[in-house]
């Protein structure tokens, strides 16, 4: 029978899979944090908005995030199971003492009276009567040894022990790298809200401006009530968005704070602008070469390989004879009558004669096992080549997309000036300019929602390549 420790071999290379609705730490601890506790000198600026800059946002979810306090109790659960594991490659020394009062009843223990008789003719001077009911004082300490010499299944289970807390190790910086990616998509995600709701702003005032002088102008009759009505229209469908765009600025921020440990209820301040810069040209070749070098995960399983291949040898060798030592060495007294030591001293050699049904299935299933993740290893090692290439693909797709979407802003915008123009000078009516001001706004959009994609490819890259934590700055440009 291996170590409890076994149960490591439970640990997962696999990365957590994020819901894009419906955010929850039930589903996803990722999404749930611990939540910081006020402190009394703190509470007198709780009213004012919390200022936080990306930095500051990463900072707080490696400390606070959920997920990763799961994997960091984890590591210590592995840590503790694998000082359990090492003991048994220890002497266990054991100090015992004890005192007490026995009686004895001879005649249950075979001394009968006749018996007795036939002793005590012996003695020179024999009693008159020889208790049947003896009664002794004893005083005992006992110190014992206990040492296993050897045995393989314990020295190969130790091994995947080893490998096993490096695999959590691991696991936990795994866990580090989705906090930071989670909390920095978060965070561009809400700047891009931001970015929504300003722009909603700006174009409510503008379409107020053309209403006011839509209605202006029918008081004075120079234009049709349907031209007032129409300015009208745009203005409510503009005020409708930047509500819709307001409500999820709130939700991005709450969803914020619950993954970086600040209580829902408190308001923040984002401090960074969205950025944006273009990343240094890389080869799949070279971040494959990277990532094999650097991410965590396939560490993760490389050592979960090893914690397989142990744990099958443990059970080939349990075929093995086993030598254990134990000794001890006591002190006693009976009925004060002065102490004496005694001491003992063995050594067992145990060798299995017939388990081998037993012995071979444990064997094969281990083999099965170790089968299975050299299998899963050596699909991990596909999987980096094609997320490393594919978030190149969406890098430089995006980046491409932002520059369309630029230009398409500034098309836009010399649209929407030229025919504000145009009804201002009396040639047109407000149609087209309302025409213009929707175009203008999904420019806008498009341009705010292609940053946040570009952003978003370049951590999936870092992430790809296992520098996130490290590198993120970087990669963003900041």
């Amino acid at each position: 029978m291996l170590p409890a420790f076994a149960a490591l071999l439970l640990l997962s290379a696999s990365d957590r899979a994020i819901a894009q609705s419906n955010p929850s730490s039930v589903a996803n601890p990722y999404y749930g944090s611990v939540t910081v506790q006020t402190s009394p000198d703190a509470k007198v600026t709780e009213h004012l908005p919390l200022k936080l800059s990306l930095d500051d946002a990463i900072a707080r979810g490696l400390k606070n995030n959920l997920g990763l306090i799961e994997a960091e109790s984890g590591e210590k659960n592995i840590e503790g199971e694998r000082k359990e594991a090492f003991q048994a490659l220890l002497p266990t020394i054991t100090l015992n003492g004890d005192t007490g009062v026995y009686q004895h009843n001879l005649a249950a223990l075979g001394f009968s009276p006749s018996v007795v008789a036939k002793f005590t003719k012996l003695l020179p001077n024999p009693p008159k009567k020889f208790p049947s009911i003896t009664r002794d004082d004893l005083t005992e300490g006992k110190l014992s040894l206990s040492q296993t010499l050897f045995a393989g299944p314990i020295f190969s289970a130790f091994k995947a022990a080893n490998a096993a807390a490096k695999s959590a190790y691991f696991a936990k910086m795994t866990a580090r790298g989705e906090v930071v990616q989670q909390v920095a998509t978060v965070y561009l995600r809400s700047i891009a809200a931001e970015s929504e709701v300003e722009n909603a702003k700006a174009l409510v005032s503008q379409s107020q401006l053309f209403f006011d002088h839509a209605h202006q102008e029918h008081l004075a009759g120079t234009v049709a009530n349907l031209e007032e009505l129409r300015a009208n229209v745009q203005l409510q469908n503009q005020q409708q968005l930047l509500i819709a765009d307001q409500n999820q600025l709130e939700k991005d921020l709450i969803l914020l704070k619950r993954e970086i440990g600040i209580p829902p209820g408190r308001q923040i301040e984002l401090t960074d602008p969205a950025p944006y810069s273009d990343l240094a040209e890389q080869t799949p070749e070279e971040l494959r070469a990277l990532a094999y070098k650097s991410r965590q995960d396939y560490q993760n399983l490389q050592n979960q390989l090893i914690v397989y291949k142990n744990i099958h040898a443990a059970y080939r060798s349990q075929r093995w004879p086993t030598l254990t030592f134990n000794s001890s060495w006591a002190s006693e007294t009976v009925n004060g009558a002065g102490t004496h030591g005694v001491f003992s001293a063995m050594g067992t050699l145990k060798l299995p004669i017939f388990r081998e049904a037993s012995l071979r299935g444990q064997s094969d299933a281990s083999l099965a096992q170790l089968e299975s993740v050299n299998a899963q290893l050596s699909d991990l090692r596909d999987r980096i080549d094609q997320q490393v290439r594919a978030a190149l693909l969406d890098v430089d797709a995006g980046k491409k997309l932002v520059e369309v979407a630029r230009s398409n802003v500034d098309l836009a915008s010399r649209a929407l000036s030229d025919e504000t123009d145009r009804v201002n000078a009396g040639v047109d009516d407000n149609l087209p300019l309302v025409t213009a001001q929707a175009t203008l706004a999904s420019a806008q959009t498009n341009l705010v929602e292609s940053l946040y994609q570009y952003n978003v490819s370049k951590l999936a890259l870092a992430r790809a390549a296992g520098v996130l934590e490290a590198h993120y700055r970087d990669y963003l440009g900041r």
